[in-house]
């Protein structure tokens, strides 16, 4: 297990850098994966988000401490701030599209059929003749951003959720509830950033209902019509992941990991993962290192 904080990329390999508002990009799976011998080490993208078509072969995914095996064709989906890998099949061929976060939140607030996509990393298998839909749509979108033409941007857009929409017809997801309102989405996409933000201080949920505006039974509705959850889950969510993070990418003791994540009692955190979980810390940490 390496003391090395996990790699944050731009793009693969990149050095972090901004990202520019409606940012979208467009890439072969080839180009990145053949020269690092179909290996992707693991690493996180800060504000991007992917959308991954596996047009032939096939791999596998971990993302954070799950793993997805998959074969052609399928989509995988990534939320930005998700430290993933890949090992793909020698060969495999498909694309990579790259969505910056504040675009994708923003097509989400539109239409909040879309918000189960980005909630967690998904392989959604394809039917085969859907395969080269999704090659055509993405072939698409590459032609798009290749040149400057005339309604450049709205034919991008119109394209990604095209293929945002075959995702979610496909996916085997807890669906938001038809209800769930544009401002919904927003304000749970608000919550996620300020969860982003302060997860660490470990605040009550009235707390966050406050700075956001809300009413407690606003945002408790709000989270369950969208993410299926409820904010303390997120909240506590937030937390576990950033503890498993720890765990498995670095040395640091289970004390020392209970204050990053905002823990005044040790005790007390190895009790709260041990029961989100279903193991201590400890052993979390020495079955993956097995």
């Amino acid at each position: 297990m390496s003391t090395a904080p996990v790699p944050s990329f731009y793009l693969y390999g990149e050095p972090q850098r901004s990202v520019a508002e409606g940012f979208v990009h467009v890439e072969s799976l080839d180009d990145r994966s053949r020269p690092s011998e179909w290996t992707i080490r693991p690493h996180v993208h800060r504000d991007l988000n992917h959308i991954i078509l596996i047009a032939r072969g096939g791999g596998a995914m971990q993302a954070e401490a799950a793993k997805f095996v998959f074969d052609a064709p399928c989509l995988l989906l990534i939320p930005a701030g998700i430290v993933h890998g890949f090992t793909w099949h020698s060969e495999s061929s498909g694309h990579v599209i790259t969505i910056a976060d504040s675009y994708l939140r923003h097509l989400i607030a539109r239409d909040a059929d879309l918000a189960p996509l980005f909630v967690h990393p998904h392989a959604v298998a394809l039917p085969p003749g859907e395969g080269s839909g999704a090659e055509a749509i993405i072939a698409r979108m590459a032609q798009e951003l290749d040149w400057a033409s005339p309604g450049q941007r709205a034919a991008v857009e119109s394209a990604l959720l095209a293929l945002m929409v075959l995702a979610l017809r496909h996916a085997t997801l807890v669906q938001t509830s038809q209800s769930g309102t544009a401002r919904q989405a927003a304000l749970v996409a608000r919550l996620r950033e300020r969860i982003e933000q302060r997860f660490r201080q470990r605040e009550p949920v009235a707390d966050h209902a406050q700075a956001l505006g809300a009413s407690l039974t606003a945002l408790r509705q709000a989270c369950a019509h969208v993410a299926g959850s409820s904010p303390a889950q997120m909240l506590d969510d937030r937390a576990l992941l950033e503890a498993r993070r720890l765990l498995l990418y670095s040395q640091l003791s289970v004390t020392e990991i209970a204050y990053a994540v905002g823990f005044e009692d040790p005790a007390y955190f190895s009790r709260f993962f041990t029961r989100h979980v279903g193991q201590p810390p400890r052993a979390y940490r020495a079955a993956r290192e097995g």
